[in-house]
């Protein structure tokens, strides 16, 4: 059995978060810190439960974007994947949900993975579509927001619990190949060995460009976007019980909030 699980580069800090005043667009300044989202260490951790409770099983890691991304690829290896794939897409700005689940779709299309597994969402633009997104360009069933499953490879089959509104949960049975987006708290994330970390790096990854898959036409585009407007000082109002009150009804006439 063959597992595809799907991980994304992610600022370490938005601390460092800069908006270009021409273009309305974020960037990143020289020596920003990025790793791997934390919602996809969480399907790659139960990607790599399954391998070692499922004999014959490999765990494949891919992951779109610039040069920078086959750092994430590289520290998924050092997890536990035996295989690791970057789809080099080398823009900084906005890629749509629908480009990336795209590319992965077109690069996932003839190569025959059972299995295929992301976050629930991203940290960065929490839009929480990929996955899905994925499901319907390939075809294959999909569950979200998966906090417990059994792979039964022999009948092709996998039965996942997943998260539905108001806390309840919902059991679904799904044919393979099918797409999984894992919920946070269905496992803790291991944290690599420096032996593994030191064997991954003599790993080579597997690279293809996005034009290379056939980039689709972009549907949707980021206008801009600006930090929130910085939230109004309160006022205390000291004294006496009799001039806070006078003071407190002065200020609800000044916003006429009261005649």
């Amino acid at each position: 059995m063959e597992i595809l699980v799907c991980i994304k580069q992610v600022p370490d800090s938005f601390e460092t978060l800069q908006i270009d005043e021409r273009t309305g667009r974020p960037s990143f300044p020289p020596g920003t810190a990025f790793r791997m989202n934390r919602f996809d260490e969480f399907a790659l951790e139960e990607a790599l439960r399954i391998k070692e409770s499922l004999s014959g099983t490999l765990v494949h890691a891919l992951s779109v974007g610039p040069e920078r991304v086959s750092a994430a690829v590289q520290r998924a290896m050092g997890m536990g994947a035996d295989h690791g794939v970057h789809i080099l897409e080398p823009s900084e700005g906005y890629v749509s949900p629908l480009t990336v689940a795209s590319l992965i779709a077109a690069f996932a299309r003839t190569r025959g993975y059972d299995v295929l597994m992301c976050g629930v969402m991203a940290e960065d633009t929490m839009a929480c579509q990929t996955g899905q997104l994925i499901a319907a360009l390939l075809d294959v069933p999909c569950a979200t927001s998966v906090i417990r499953e059994e792979i039964l490879p022999d009948r092709g089959q996998i039965t996942a619990e997943r998260e539905i509104e108001g806390g309840s949960r919902e059991k679904v049975q799904l044919s393979m190949p099918a797409v999984l987006t894992i919920q946070p708290g269905i496992n803790f994330p291991r944290y690599p060995s420096f032996s593994k970390v030191l064997r991954a790096r003599t790993y080579i990854q597997e690279r293809i460009r996005a034009e290379d898959l056939g980039t689709p036409e972009q549907r949707e585009f980021s206008g801009g976007i600006r930090f929130p407007e910085a939230a109004p000082q309160g006022v205390f109002v000291k004294g006496s019980p009799e001039e806070k009150a006078r003071e407190l009804i002065g200020i609800l006439h000044r916003k006429s909030l009261i005649a």
